[in-house]
């Protein structure tokens, strides 16, 4: 039945929140995204059109999730088969969710840079000049390490499946090598953004495992910035 009162009405909506939060991880990402946000807002100390702005983006972003829930819900309920209006319908709902969270990411992007930038460049100053020699040096010995560790667990080729993510592992060792290079923030979130995609698509690919992934990563930054930086001190 339809409610009839104003707190009736509320409670249908929080549990409208609530089943989309425990069932759809997306939405779950969202949540976490968003609070990561808020919690970075509080230290940097935006201003108050800044914090409406990245408010409104946020809403936004969990709105489209919300309505793409809401769409997957009622064409499962009419067309539980394979259906292709079905499909279109779902992609397109998701693709709602894609185009809401691209505009929420530019607009964070373009409120939150100015604070944490110059925060980051000072860090990457930090590090010192890296040498042509020394990037090569770690790259190749990235791709060695990868082929060493996966002849010793005997599973994959030298970048294909195994452990680690040979792919991962040289996305991140050369992320890490332009950030230390160009010691620009926007470059260096350019190249990882890049080093993120890699190593999605061998999730999404099937070939390797979140585990194989991440050490692969970690071992394409871990050694990238131990020869970059001995090259550095010598």
């Amino acid at each position: 039945m339809k409610p009839t009162r104003f707190i009736d009405s509320v409670n249908c909506a929080i549990e409208g929140i609530l089943y989309a939060a425990r069932t759809q991880k997306q939405m779950r990402n969202h949540f976490i995204a968003a609070c990561c946000v808020l919690i970075a807002v509080l230290f940097l100390r935006v201003t108050a059109l800044e914090f409406t702005l990245l408010t409104v983006s946020i809403c936004f972003v969990l709105f489209a999730e919300l309505f793409n829930t809401a769409v997957e819900t009622v064409v499962d309920m009419i067309s539980p088969g394979y259906n292709l209006q079905a499909k279109v319908a779902k992609d397109v709902a998701a693709g709602g969710v894609l185009t809401a969270a691209i505009g929420a990411m530019v607009m964070g992007y373009l409120i939150l840079a100015k604070y944490i930038f110059p925060v980051y460049k000072e860090l990457l100053d930090m590090i010192g000049p890296a040498s042509d020699i020394g990037t090569l040096v770690a790259i190749l010995l990235v791709v060695f390490a990868v082929v060493i560790l996966k002849a010793r667990t005997g599973g994959g080729k030298p970048l294909h499946g195994g452990l680690p993510s040979g792919h991962a592992a040289v996305a991140f060792s050369i992320a890490t090598a332009v950030t230390v290079n160009t010691r620009d923030p926007l470059s260096s979130v350019l190249a990882v953004t890049l080093a993120v995609m890699v190593s999605h698509s061998r999730l999404l690919m099937r070939i390797h495992s979140m585990r194989e992934v991440v050490l692969g990563a970690l071992l394409g930054i871990i050694l990238t910035l131990g020869v970059l930086m001995a090259f550095w001190f010598i």
